[in-house]
């Protein structure tokens, strides 16, 4: 079964080994979550849980997503998520889920949305070298030739150019819980992960693990 709760990136801080060296750390306010509905192969195609996190008044909700919510009796949230699960019948309807549902040393991965750069040109979107910064170069940077000539007369889809930079949800893999202080709805990971401070992240158990 996969292990999965909804939470909010904190910020990060360091620890410390026993040796002295510094790691890097992520705290995470995980939960606690609610599970909203339960989703099975007969009826819906596929086994997950739906869960619920971050409490919202009933107003700052539609009328469909409140009579969807008002089933598990936990009141209303504003972020819903499903993670898939072997046996959604393992969930009861309105249960808690908590920091605590993993451990130290567990691996997770952590999927967030990326800071979002805005438009963003060839040197800073890919890494792109550029031209030379003296004087009357006429090339500094710009990203140079894009494409063919007469065949095929067009560029090439998934050519490296300007464009939007960040904004898209990614996976960080294999991070070690460090810390779990249910008490308090925190998880500390090692290392990054993806988004802003108090941007909604999903914490699953690691997959390659």
């Amino acid at each position: 079964m996969e292990k999965g709760i909804i939470g909010r990136k904190l910020g990060m801080t360091q620890l410390f080994w026993d040796d002295g060296s510094r790691i890097p750390v992520t705290v995470i306010e995980a939960g606690p979550c609610f599970v909203i509905q339960r989703k099975t192969k007969e009826k819906d195609g596929y086994d997950a849980v739906q869960i619920g996190f971050d409490p919202a008044k009933e107003k700052r909700v539609t009328r469909p997503q409140q009579g969807h919510m008002k089933k598990a009796g936990q009141g209303y949230f504003r972020v819903l998520r499903e993670f898939r699960v072997d046996e959604p019948q393992s969930f009861e309807i309105g249960q808690e889920l908590k920091s605590d549902i993993f451990e130290i040393g567990e691996y997770v991965d952590v999927i967030g949305t990326t800071k979002g750069r805005g438009f963003a040109g060839g040197v800073k979107r890919h890494g792109f070298g550029g031209g030379r910064a003296s004087h009357g170069s006429m090339f500094h940077r710009a990203p140079g030739s894009i494409g063919a000539s007469a065949y095929p007369s067009r560029v090439f889809k998934g050519k490296r150019l300007p464009g939007h930079m960040g904004n898209e949800r990614k996976t960080v893999q294999n991070l070690m819980v460090l810390g779990v202080q249910p008490e308090r709805n925190l998880l500390i990971v090692h290392g990054a992960v993806p988004g802003h401070r108090n941007g909604i992240v999903l914490v699953r158990e690691a997959i390659k693990k």
